[in-house]
């Protein structure tokens, strides 16, 4: 089997390439490598490398710069994912997206379903529900859109990584208590996407995080007391819990997106947050 993952310098590329199968051949292609918004390109690129399966782990994830940079998000989060979507059809690839929490609106106060309705309240979010849309509109027979939220790895930079050094840096850190969900290890959401890939029939919509429940606020203080022991973290520092009108963005967050996974329990077991959490913090004591 033959896969092309887009997103290359992305933390879930990393991690897709570490957690690769044995059956399958991987390359991986960045902005750098080709433009997904030029189709004729992209064909040529499909031709030559021939993929039973493409992944597209590539976005525009400035959730607050997308607020003021609209055409930009939509560029990559819609019009790419459309390209794709056509090109995946008429080529009988099957397309793997990943896509966000951020389509929800976080008024629900029990975790959402792959069916519950969308209402994304961000350009951020709007624009990737568009690229959803156009998947299933465009490509609606081999296609999966995997909803996923709060993604860290010891790859790139995500809010782990800078938690470990903001807790180095700084004697008091507040914290947002008021956005509850749960955490993804990326490592942990690759090798869901390569069961995925192997599955005879697919659902057109998953979710998947790490179990459990929690806030910023109880993540950021796991990552101090785990860092702590691991040596990762050397300082003393106070994390107060903050609410989120104390921390106003661009971007309007869902206050409650926490999503349920049971649909992907049967594909590929998760494990807690806490769990996870360790399992990337001992790796980053070894790089």
């Amino acid at each position: 089997m033959k896969a092309i993952i887009f997103g290359k310098s992305g933390q879930l590329a990393n991690e897709l390439l570490a957690t690769k199968p044995n059956s399958y051949s991987a390359k991986c292609f960045g902005r750098n490598d080709i433009d997904l918004l030029n189709v004729q390109n992209v064909e040529a690129l499909l031709q030559t490398e021939t993929p039973d399966v493409i992944i597209n782990a590539s976005a525009y994830t400035l959730v607050d710069k997308a607020e003021t940079d609209t055409e930009a998000a939509y560029s990559l989060n819609e019009l790419a994912v459309k390209n794709l979507a056509v090109l995946s059809q008429k080529h009988n690839i099957r397309l793997i997206h990943v896509s966000t929490d951020f389509v929800f609106d976080g008024a629900k106060s029990q975790s959402y379903k792959p069916s519950d309705e969308t209402n994304p309240k961000s350009i951020y979010g709007k624009s990737k529900l568009a690229g959803e849309l156009a998947i299933q509109e465009l490509h609606p027979d081999n296609s999966v859109i995997i909803r996923t939220s709060w993604v860290y790895s010891s790859f790139g930079n995500n809010f782990v990584k800078t938690m470990l050094k903001l807790m180095n840096d700084r004697d008091e850190l507040g914290i947002v208590v008021d956005q509850i969900g749960c955490p993804t290890y990326a490592k942990e959401l690759a090798y869901f996407i390569w069961a995925l890939s192997e599955e005879a029939d697919i659902n057109a919509i998953y979710h998947w995080s790490d179990l459990g429940v929690t806030s910023w606020y109880d993540f950021a203080c796991a990552i101090y007391e785990k860092g702590t022991k691991l040596g990762l973290i050397t300082s003393s520092t106070s994390i107060k819990p903050i609410p989120s009108s104390s921390y106003p963005t661009p971007a309007e967050r869902p206050k409650f997106s926490l999503l349920n996974t049971d649909d992907s329990q049967a594909i590929y077991l998760a494990k807690h947050w806490q769990i996870q959490l360790d399992k990337c913090l001992k790796e980053l004591t070894s790089t």
